[in-house]
């Protein structure tokens, strides 16, 4: 039992993830008999019409906000200094004899990782979803000339199209709830709904307005970034420092230096 991954409860229930992974599922297979073409192709037609350039470069800026890039690197470097920031208070410094103290044992435990097991998940899971489904549907983005917008419609450009599904509108939902996660002692719940609530709605606005993807493409992210970030959620993370296990190895640890 000491390897149970510890689960909590959260609402909406199970209910909400298989509507949005049915909804993702739904909404690719009607693009992929080319529905909705022409709703994508009137809304970047009207936006390219009506976008004033002094905007663009305010837009291009906030769109970074969903790249999971530099969201993930500060997750991970949160993530290391929550592991790591104990064993340098206790010890002061580096030093040669550091191997042989109670914190550096410490860490010999995996459950001590535990900040940077998020992260982790986080990355497996976009890779394994966002990489997959963009080099099958072989989407082009709006701004490519020519494009309708129809799925399997490689040969305009020399690269393999990657439009469906908007990576950056899963980011802002998955990297997020990441960063709540381990950054958590830090920020209050006002913060912790900010960072969820307004990364997703920056980020569809500003990739549809841009033309970096077209409406369908974002709200595909959208549906199937939720229930990753919800997966990533009911994990009760910090409950495995807690466990059994993790008390029996920092035990065992004190005694192998007594």
């Amino acid at each position: 039992m000491d390897h149970v991954i510890p689960l909590k409860k959260i609402r909406p229930g199970w209910w909400l993830d298989a509507i949005c992974l049915a909804g993702f599922v739904a909404l690719t297979v009607a693009l992929s008999f080319d529905w909705f073409l022409g709703q994508d192709i009137a809304v970047r037609d009207f936006i390219d019409a009506h976008r004033p350039g002094w905007l663009r470069g305010l837009l291009v800026g906030l769109n970074f906000l969903g790249s999971g890039t530099w969201v993930a690197a500060i997750s991970l470097l949160i993530a290391l200094w929550r592991v790591l920031g104990p064993t340098l208070r206790e010890d002061g410094k580096w030093n040669p004899t550091l191997r042989e103290s109670r914190a550096w044992q410490r860490l010999r435990s995996w459950r001590v990782w535990w900040p940077v097991y998020p992260v982790v998940a986080a990355q497996v899971l976009t890779v394994l979803t966002i990489g997959p489904a963009k080099f099958f549907t072989a989407r082009h983005a709006p701004r490519a000339e020519g494009t309708i917008g129809a799925f399997f419609d490689v040969p305009i450009g020399i690269t393999h199209p990657t439009s469906y599904p908007s990576g950056h509108a899963v980011n802002s939902l998955v990297w997020y709830a990441v960063l709540v996660i381990v950054a958590a002692p830090w920020l209050s719940a006002g913060w912790r709904r900010v960072l969820r609530i307004v990364p997703p709605v920056v980020v569809t606005f500003t990739t549809v307005y841009l033309s970096f993807h077209w409406v369908t493409d974002t709200i595909a992210g959208l549906l199937l970034g939720l229930p990753l970030a919800r997966l990533i959620d009911r994990v009760d993370w910090p409950a495995l420092a807690d466990s059994p296990s993790s008390s029996r190895s920092a035990s065992t640890s004190e005694e192998g230096t007594a």
